[in-house]
Order: C-alpha cells, then sequence, then structure tokens
C-alpha cells in the first residue's frame, strides 16, 4: 500500500507526537539500562536490536502503544487505497452509511475479510466502460456472518469488476460463548457458521436482481501460516442457473491477533468432512421418514395424491431443503413494535416470481432469508415464510399455509390461531387480514352460512418451524376446512423429533443462519424532500408541455401530509383516524366558488418517474395534474415511511 509523500508524513508526525506523550524515550532508557545491568554478567556478550525489543516486550511496553492506537473499521477499508482503473461512473449511493471509529479489543478474536476485486463475470463481457457522468448498473456485496451484517459500495457492472472492500467480523460475538475469553483455535474449529455472501445487481432504473448466493467456510485461516491467506472463490448463479459460475472474488483472510499456534490442514478437512457426512445422514434419515409418511397419507384415501402437500422446496442455490427450515423465530429488537407492523414491513417488499428462461409453468423457488431481504423482493412464499417468522417472534401461534387462490394459482399465505380457537389468514403481499369461519356443510339449508371473504380456494398443508400438518379432511376447500390441529382424523403431523433432527437451528450445518433485520439508514424527510422536488418539477414540465401554468399552494400542500400520514396509520394498524381535522382544514383552505380535488397513490419505490407514469395512468390523476382555469392551484405532497431493511412506504397525494 503507498502512500503519497504529504500523507505519509502526516502519518509520521501522528506517530511521532503519540510517542511523545506516551513518554517513550524516558521508558526505553529505564529498560536499556535494566537490560545491560542484567547482562553485566561472567558471560558478557553484546546485545543485539532483538533482545532489546523482547526486553520492552517483556516490560509490556509495545503493548500499552498499540492498545491506545484506533483503527477505524468502514465498510471499504480497501476500496480507497485500490487505484481507479476506470472512470468513476455516475451513480449515488443513496444509503450512505456514517463510517465509526472503533477499537479493536485485542482480547477479542476478529477475522478481518477483504475482497481484493472480481473477475470472470462474463455476462457483462461485452459491456462498455461507463462514461464520466453517465448512470450505469452496479453490483452490491452483502455480508452476514455470527449475527452480523455488511454491505459493500455499490460499483459499476463489469466484466472484472472494482469490488474491493475490508470487514472486520468478530468471532466472538456478545452472548455467543464464553464472553471474556478468546476463541481459541479448537473452539473456532467448531463453529461451523459460514460467511454468506449475497451478490445484488441493481440496474439503471433501480431494480435488484440476485446475482449469487455463497457460503464461504473460512476455517481454512485456522491452518495458515501467520493466520493469513489469500485465495479465489468461485460464485455459482441463481435458480436454474445454479450450476453456472457468475463470477470470481479474490478473497483474503486474516485473524487478529493471530494464532500463536496454527492447526494442521488435516484436522481442518477432517471437520468438515465429520460434519457433511453427519448432515447428510440426518438428511436421509429424514428422507426415509418422509416417504414412509406420505405412503401413510395416501392409503387414508387416494384424492390426497392431488392436495398441495410441500415438504420440500429448493432454495435460490437449487438446494432441497424441508420447508419447516424456512421459517425461524425472528425477533425484530425494536425495529417493529407489533404483529400488525410486522405484515405492513413484508407487504413493503416487493413481490416478483422467480426469473425463468424460456416459456412453461412457474419456476419455483424459494429463497434464504438473506438474499430475500438483500434483494428487498421475492414470491409469495418468501414473504409468508419471513412473517410467520417475525410473528412466532412476537409470541403468536403461527404458521404458513400452502394452497391454490383463485384459478387454481399456487398461493402461500399465514395463519395465525388465538387462544379461544379463532383462526385469522393474513396476507403476506398486502397486510390484509381476514377471519376464517368454516361452512358447515350438514346445516340445514336454509340456516345462515359465513360468506368468506378471503381468496384463498384451497389448502393442502400448513407448517412452521416445528410442525408440518397435512390435510386430511374430505375436501381441501378452504371455505369449509376446520383448522383443530389435534384432530388427527382432519390433520396428519410429521414427528416433530424428524422435523427438529434437521430443521432445528443449528441441528445440521447444511441449514442457512438466520440474519438479524437491519435498521433503516435513510433519512425518511430528506427522502421525501427530494421526491417531492422531483415531482414538482414533472408536473410542472408536464403542464408546461400542453402550455398550461403551474402555480403551487405551498399551505395546501403542507395540509396534505395528516391525510398521508392517516393512511399509513391504517395501513398499519387497521384503525383509521384523523379524516376529520384533515377535512376541516381543507374547508378552511379552500375558498368559496372553489372546488378541491384530492388523489392519493401508494407505491414501494423512490422512483419519481416510474411513480408519475403510474399516476398519469389514472384518470382521476390526469384531470388534477392537467387542470384548466382560471384560478387553478396545485399542491403535491409526498410522504416517505421508513421500515427495517429500507423498505419504504411512498405516499404521494396530488390536489
Amino acid at each position: 500500500m503507498s502512500l503519497p509523500p504529504e500523507k505519509a508524513s502526516e502519518l509520521k508526525q501522528i506517530i511521532h507526537n503519540h510517542l511523545l506523550k506516551m513518554d517513550i524515550h524516558g521508558k526505553i532508557r529505564e529498560v536499556l539500562a535494566e537490560t545491560v545491568r542484567d547482562d553485566q554478567g561472567p558471560a558478557r556478550r553484546s546485545l543485539s536490536e532483538a533482545d532489546f525489543l523482547r526486553a520492552l516486550q517483556r516490560r509490556g511496553i509495545i503493548d500499552d502503544m498499540m492498545k491506545d492506537l484506533h483503527f477505524t473499521q468502514e465498510a471499504g477499508t480497501e476500496a480507497e487505497t485500490g487505484s481507479p482503473t476506470k472512470p468513476a461512473a455516475h451513480f449515488v449511493d443513496k444509503d450512505i452509511t456514517h463510517l465509526k471509529k472503533t477499537n479493536i479489543d485485542p482480547s477479542r478474536r476478529c477475522l478481518y475479510l477483504q475482497v481484493l476485486g472480481g473477475k470472470a463475470f462474463l455476462e457483462h463481457l461485452q459491456e462498455p466502460d461507463p462514461l464520466p457522468g453517465q448512470v450505469c448498473s452496479t453490483f452490491t456485496l452483502y455480508l452476514h456472518f455470527r449475527n452480523q451484517r455488511f454491505r459493500s459500495k455499490p460499483v459499476p457492472c463489469a466484466c472484472e469488476p472494482d469490488l474491493k472492500e475490508g470487514f472486520l467480523l468478530e468471532i466472538h460475538r456478545d452472548g455467543i460463548g464464553e464472553s471474556g475469553k478468546m476463541a481459541d483455535a479448537t473452539s473456532m474449529l467448531s463453529m461451523c457458521d459460514p460467511v454468506h455472501f449475497v451478490l445484488i445487481k441493481t440496474d439503471t432504473s433501480s431494480e435488484t436482481m440476485l446475482v449469487s448466493s455463497y457460503f464461504l467456510d473460512w476455517r481454512t485461516v485456522l491452518s495458515s501460516p501467520s493466520s493469513k491467506t489469500c485465495f479465489a472463490v468461485e460464485l455459482m448463479g441463481v435458480g436454474s442457473e445454479s450450476k453456472v459460475p457468475a463470477g470470481v472474488l479474490t478473497v483474503s483472510l486474516e485473524l487478529y491477533p493471530p494464532l500463536p499456534e496454527i492447526l494442521s490442514a488435516d484436522i481442518i478437512s477432517t471437520q468438515q468432512s465429520l460434519e457433511r457426512q453427519r448432515a447428510a445422514e440426518k438428511e436421509r434419515l429424514f428422507l426415509v421418514y418422509a416417504k414412509q409418511w406420505w405412503r401413510e397419507f395416501l392409503e387414508i384415501r387416494p384424492s390426497n395424491q392431488t392436495k398441495l402437500v410441500k415438504i420440500f422446496a429448493q432454495d435460490e442455490n437449487g438446494v432441497n431443503r424441508p420447508v419447516c427450515s424456512y421459517v425461524r423465530v425472528l425477533r425484530a429488537g425494536r425495529l417493529l413494535e407489533s404483529p400488525r407492523q410486522a405484515a405492513r414491513f413484508v407487504s413493503l417488499l416487493a413481490h416478483e416470481k422467480a426469473p425463468v428462461v424460456g416459456g412453461g409453468g412457474k419456476q419455483e423457488q424459494w429463497c434464504t432469508l438473506m438474499a430475500f431481504l438483500c434483494r428487498g423482493k421475492g414470491d409469495c412464499e418468501d414473504h409468508a415464510t419471513l412473517l410467520c417468522s417475525l410473528q412466532l417472534g412476537f409470541g403468536m401461534d403461527a404458521y404458513v399455509c400452502v394452497g391454490t387462490k383463485a384459478k387454481g394459482v399456487p398461493h402461500a399465505w399465514v395463519l395465525t390461531r388465538g387462544t379461544d380457537g379463532s383462526i385469522t389468514f393474513w396476507e403476506s403481499l398486502t397486510a390484509h387480514r381476514y377471519l376464517h369461519r368454516p361452512i358447515d356443510p350438514d346445516a340445514p339449508p336454509l340456516a345462515p352460512q359465513p360468506k368468506p371473504s378471503y381468496p384463498y380456494r384451497t389448502v393442502g398443508c400448513v407448517f412452521n418451524h416445528q410442525t408440518f400438518l397435512a390435510n386430511c379432511q374430505p375436501s381441501d376447500a378452504v371455505e369449509l376446512c376446520v383448522f383443530d390441529f389435534q384432530n388427527q382424523s382432519r390433520w396428519k403431523a410429521m414427528s416433530e423429533e424428524a422435523l427438529k433432527s434437521v430443521c432445528a437451528p443449528g441441528s445440521t450445518t447444511s441449514l442457512p443462519p438466520l440474519p438479524p433485520l437491519c435498521s433503516p439508514s435513510l433519512d425518511p424527510a430528506a427522502a421525501s424532500n427530494q421526491l417531492e422536488l422531483e415531482m414538482r418539477y414533472l408536473v410542472s414540465e408536464h403542464r408546461k408541455d400542453l402550455d398550461l401554468a403551474t402555480v403551487w399552494d405551498d399551505h395546501l400542500s403542507y395540509l396534505l401530509s395528516s391525510a398521508l400520514s392517516a393512511y399509513e396509520l391504517e395501513r398499519c394498524t387497521g384503525v383509521s383516524c384523523g379524516n376529520e381535522e384533515f377535512q376541516d382544514a381543507v374547508r378552511r383552505a379552500v375558498p368559496d366558488g372553489h372546488t378541491f380535488k384530492g388523489f392519493p397513490i401508494h407505491f414501494l419505490h423512490r422512483n419519481a418517474r416510474r411513480a408519475f407514469a403510474t399516476c398519469l395512468r389514472s384518470p382521476f390523476c390526469e384531470e388534477i395534474v392537467c387542470c384548466r382555469g382560471d384560478h387553478v392551484r396545485l399542491a403535491v405532497r409526498v410522504r416517505v415511511f421508513v421500515y427495517p431493511e429500507n423498505a419504504c412506504a411512498v405516499w404521494i397525494m396530488f390536489a
């Protein structure tokens, strides 16, 4: 790492001042005198520099000096030093995380993971280097390790992307392992938590795409001389391309402080193969059990063959896992306040079916939670498993239902059971809630029957992190279904022991670790202002094209805030309030003889042009934006509500 001369002299000055402050010269004189005195024995020999350094180390002076030095931990330590190989393209990292200084605790072990660049991303082979000031697609690398999450700076997509970052991972988190005692080589050998890499591509219209999801076993560093190692990691594609390489990252690992004695490579490979064998054996036994269980289920009644009973699902890497392993008890700390707010948060993650090349049926792909959160969008199964995990964290009796909607489209949603036996369905894509009352097929013809309000047609099975139940009632229609899970004639359960052996956290090494939710880094006020200015500009330009002048009414714009706030509150809690005050304020603000027209609309993204194009498709909105008259005053208000993972509810009102 070469420094420019002015930086080097500045660094020398800082070191010099630090040594003066510690009175290092005085301490060195003392140690020197003492060492010479000790060496005046009969076997006199000349003192070497190494003897002297040992003496300084023995007296703890070097340690004291190192203890006072402050290192900075930042998401991109290496990125600054890397030589700029291509002109910086114009992309704005909207979610800037302010880097904070941190002291490396010398009594704790850390793993310093550096990404030293990417190569062979052949999909971008033909892409020209972006011109300065040009908006381009970007790669962002996300990491998760033992409850810690990191994100790299976005870099322009290229065949050899300039991904150069350093991440400081604590191997010893508080509350995990014996706190206070430094993790030694054997305790680290037994830590099978991988480092999960997720590479996301963001295109010019801010749409995200999952490029690769990779689990790195970092324990090779335990057998590396001086606890440092560097190697290439081949990232594979996802879904139908999970056998095709997506690109290569060069990764270097370094343990700090280094291990006094390293392990032999054989020990590490033996440990890894033992873990793999143990996991494979558990999975084999579960598969044998699942086949036997399925045979018994079909013997109950032949029509069970057609029911949607999903025991295994493929993740983004094409790995088949039991569906129960996709649900865990997930507590959101202080980031979410209630089950209803959790449902609102999950509904703000966009819905997108897994991309498939060519026609044919739906390509089914469930996602690990980390990949789903980093991408910010996924299919209905990803939404349902996340919502169920959060509901379990809030202490509810929650399950994921797998069944169909109208026209037999496969679907997944969440069910919660009250202590009084009441059943509530939660639609994870919209946060709508429906109360379920079964129709009694044996009731007299004229008896009043409940009218179902939910969109679900059939249900084949329900599951959570420790239960799997298949529907063995004569009909799998939701409206006829009775959800008393204790009744074995209606629901056939899998053994909880069998499920625990492959789905409980830590049961097998092949289970991906559960990441924590990240608090939002967006400033809602700044994001609202920015988007509102852009919307005003777009409205003015649009009216200019129609030869119309635009007069903005700032007071009216401000009054629209309370309406937008009430709309979001209603989406979160299901209770509407504050409408009377808004209507009263508008009546006062609109002069006699004038009419007020308002059009609220809700988005999940912050792209002004996309939002405005969508708004203009509505005749109501177009009527307001293109309004002609003598005293036309326009108002627009934007309110961005920010949730964990930077999920946004964007409300816009034109008036």
